[in-house]
């Protein structure tokens, strides 16, 4: 009898649609994975159906895309491996954290509580959705400036602008009000596990020259984890920015991630 494929959920960040997972989607069906990229709640099926009903996602916070996310998997046949992006990593360390994944991949995580960095990039990239208070409620989209501020700043001008013109949606801003203020709240929605001794493996990878969660961040959270004798890892490319997941070296990201993942024992088909 054939052992059915090991699921793998990949989760996107603010301002990406679902359907930029997609080749990683293909890469990881390769290796042998189910892979599955849905996307946030109330995300429409498609990036420009999504441009045109920006509301639909106003006013969802890190909690309410965490339970969307832990139901998708509840509907899987077996707990699966989740990758996640920014903000979708932090999620994919609270997924992690609460034993629904059997391991993950958090790139360029959003700053969960306990981080206590916060550089002049970070703010500035964030100062769009941050600046205006009232934001906390509505869905805020970027200018292609600050795309190419947040994402971009290590890529070609014309590719920054190809890939948001491509990819990006407007995105809650909630969450960013979420993290921003994770220390200043006791049940921040921002809180991970960090200390759960029986949680799967977890790779943190950050872009060294990101603007968005700058490496900093990273090897903040990293650090947070010692308190667990988890399997916690940390994997830097110092050259690459916020993008690195859909920008023309996703393909490096992408194989090591899975890579790991095979090193660790978390293959496609469970048993093999």
């Amino acid at each position: 009898m054939t052992a059915s494929p090991t699921p793998l959920v990949f989760i996107h960040g603010l301002w990406l649609h679902a359907t930029s997972w997609q080749p990683w989607a293909d890469l990881a069906a390769e290796h042998g994975y189910a892979p599955v990229a849905p996307g946030w709640p109330g995300e429409a099926a498609t990036v420009a159906e999504a441009r045109r009903a920006p509301d639909a996602v106003a006013g969802r916070g890190i909690d309410d895309v965490t339970d969307h996310y832990a139901g998708i998997i509840g509907a899987l046949d077996a707990p699966p491996v989740v990758i996640g992006h920014s903000f979708g990593g932090l999620i994919a360390q609270k997924l992690l954290g609460k034993g629904l994944a059997r391991a993950a991949v958090a790139i360029d995580p959003a700053q969960i509580k306990g981080v206590k960095a916060l550089p002049p990039a970070q703010l500035r990239s964030g100062f769009p959705v941050l600046g205006n208070p009232a934001n906390r409620g509505r869905s805020v989209a970027l200018t292609a400036a600050q795309f190419r501020y947040g994402f971009g700043n290590a890529l070609e001008q014309a590719e920054s602008d190809e890939l948001f013109e491509r990819h990006t949606i407007p995105s809650p801003g909630r969450p960013l009000f979420e993290a921003a203020f994770a220390n200043f709240s006791r049940n921040s929605a921002a809180k991970v596990a960090t200390d759960n001794a029986d949680r799967g493996p977890l790779l943190l990878i950050s872009g060294g020259v990101d603007h968005t969660v700058p490496d900093v961040v990273t090897r903040g959270a990293y650090k947070l984890y010692a308190k667990s004798p988890a399997v916690t890892e940390l994997k830097q490319f110092p050259d690459r920015g916020h993008s690195l997941t859909l920008d023309h070296g996703w393909r490096e990201v992408a194989t090591y991630a899975l890579e790991w993942l095979d090193k660790k024992g978390v293959h496609g088909s469970p048993g093999v």
